[in-house]
């Protein structure tokens, strides 16, 4: 069951990457929500097709979704031991620069954790999916392959950073007594995977993020061996008050 459902989640974000490729040219126009944050028609048709698709193939298990939520408010889900978190379009800065590092983020939430998740780009047609059974990655139709988070390296790390967020003097201090072979912008939830599939090492993230943002990154990367905790050297947990993160440091197969 889990793999199927698994299978499902990727063709259901792959569907709405296609619908995201359609919005994807020069001169789309973006409106700016409440936090501030740019959404896009892009956005909402995607979203549009995520959510009956999960509602269709998971009957009576809760989405929380970005723009809908944007548009309604945050629901209550204090009894639920089990919800999907949902980002139709993650990275829409990079989706306006036309970078093509955005994603769509879909992840099944089990007692605060993220179990299933599946990481889709449409640009790039490459899929990251990662459950109990390990984490792969499908590109351009390609059948999967297993992709493992490679341990920590003893002559420096490989650090990810946001490409649209500059956390500047607060990763510095971070990473000061760190040895740091490369540091390399990246954008979405791509950093997550990158680490999961062993070509990156560290992603300490400063700044606010939502729950929808990391979920399906993290179920990936936990999945190939890594891990994602707070400063306070926790895991990350899902079901917080707002669907707000704390500070988190994301990272490979670390001892």
């Amino acid at each position: 069951m889990t793999a199927g459902l698994l299978a499902a989640i990727s063709g259901i974000a792959e569907r709405a990457g296609r619908e995201i490729l359609r919005h994807y040219h020069p001169g789309i126009e973006a409106r700016l929500k409440n936090d501030r944050s740019p959404v896009t028609a892009a956005d909402e048709a995607a979203e549009s097709v995520i959510l009956p698709a999960l509602e269709e193939l998971a009957s009576g298990i809760p989405c929380v979704a970005e723009e809908a939520c944007a548009r309604s408010g945050l629901p209550p889900i204090d009894l639920w031991g089990r919800f999907f978190l949902v980002d139709p379009l993650d990275g829409t800065r990079e989706f306006l620069a036309g970078s093509g590092e955005f994603t769509v983020n879909i992840c099944l939430i089990e007692d605060g954790r993220p179990i299933l998740g599946v990481v889709h780009l449409p640009a790039l047609g490459a899929t990251y999916a990662g459950g109990p059974a390990g984490a792969t990655l499908a590109v351009a139709g390609e059948a999967p392959r297993t992709v493992t988070a490679r341990p920590k390296p003893s002559d420096g790390v490989i650090v990810l950073a946001s490409r649209s967020h500059n956390e500047g003097s607060e990763l510095d201090r971070y990473l000061a007594d760190m040895p740091v072979s490369e540091r390399i912008a990246a954008g979405s939830s791509l950093k997550f995977c990158r680490i999961a599939e062993g070509l990156a090492d560290l992603y300490p993230r400063f700044g606010r993020t939502m729950e929808w943002d990391t979920a399906a990154g993290q179920a990936v990367l936990v999945a190939a061996g890594g891990s994602v905790v707070t400063l306070a050297d926790r895991p990350l947990t899902y079901g917080k008050p707002g669907f707000i993160n704390p500070n988190f440091v994301a990272r490979g197969h670390w001892k």
